[in-house]
């Protein structure tokens, strides 16, 4: 209802940019371009954390950026799904590069983005799930430019975890470890398909790393083999794009 509601109202109440409070528009040309107008980076958080995917991010995390992350997550602002799954789908393409990089049976096949899980008492205040929003907006922007691309969102969480905003970097990796697992089974992962694992920010990686396990372990138990895994973000901090070691 919550969503619905806010639906709704986005379109019978005045908008206002949601990156810079330019009037008469949910996103501004201006922030757009801020958004997803430049090429995608790799980008590295200090300290990497052992077995983080490599990590491709759109823009980094700051001012307009910021903003328009926190109006689609926090206050439901659900229009900007579409601009950040821009964003989003570009860093996807980034990530996975030429598709014969992947190595053998995995040239031809879709990409798969699985995007990271919100807890559910998260989604539940918020009204919607941001991150798989904005996962199946940017499958969409892929599918439109001729890849074939699929949100699926097969991860989960399977024990609590505690609000990671005020905890270092160490303690978001103990604070997430085992903390998510597959929960479809490995059948939805053709042979030849590309994994990405998706989410919104990039901050320390923890939660990149985690998700990461969770699919190599789920692979290894069904298939006896460990699937390449990359990672794509919306945003990163403005550090892990200073230090980018390419």
């Amino acid at each position: 209802m919550r969503g619905w509601w806010q639906e709704i109202t986005g379109l019978v109440l005045p908008v206002a940019c949601a990156g810079c409070g330019c009037p008469r528009t949910p996103l501004c040309d201006a922030c757009a371009r801020t958004l997803h107008g430049r090429p995608p980076r790799r980008v590295r958080p200090t300290p990497e954390p052992a077995g983080l995917p490599e990590v491709h991010a759109a823009a980094p995390y700051a001012d307009a950026v910021r903003a328009v992350l926190l109006a689609h997550k926090e206050r439901g602002a659900l229009g900007l799904a579409r601009p950040l799954g821009v964003a989003l789908a570009s860093a996807v393409r980034a990530a996975a590069g030429p598709r014969g990089a992947w190595g053998e049976g995995a040239g031809a096949g879709p990409l798969l983005l699985v995007p990271l899980p919100s807890a559910r008492r998260a989604v539940r205040a918020r009204g919607h799930d941001s991150v798989r929003r904005i996962a199946s907006a940017a499958a969409g922007e892929l599918r439109r430019s001729g890849t074939v691309a699929w949100a699926v969102p097969v991860l989960r969480q399977c024990r609590a975890v505690a609000d990671q905003s005020g905890l270092g970097a160490r303690e978001r990796l103990a604070n997430m470890a085992g903390a998510l697992e597959v929960g479809a089974g490995s059948g939805w992962f053709p042979p030849d398909g590309c994994l990405v694992l998706v989410d919104d920010l990039m901050t320390t990686g923890a939660s990149l790393t985690e998700a990461a396990r969770a699919v190599r372990a789920a692979f290894a138990g069904a298939r006896g083999r460990t699937p390449q895994v990359k990672a794509a973000v919306v945003a990163a901090s403005p550090a892990s794009f200073e230090i980018n070691r390419n």
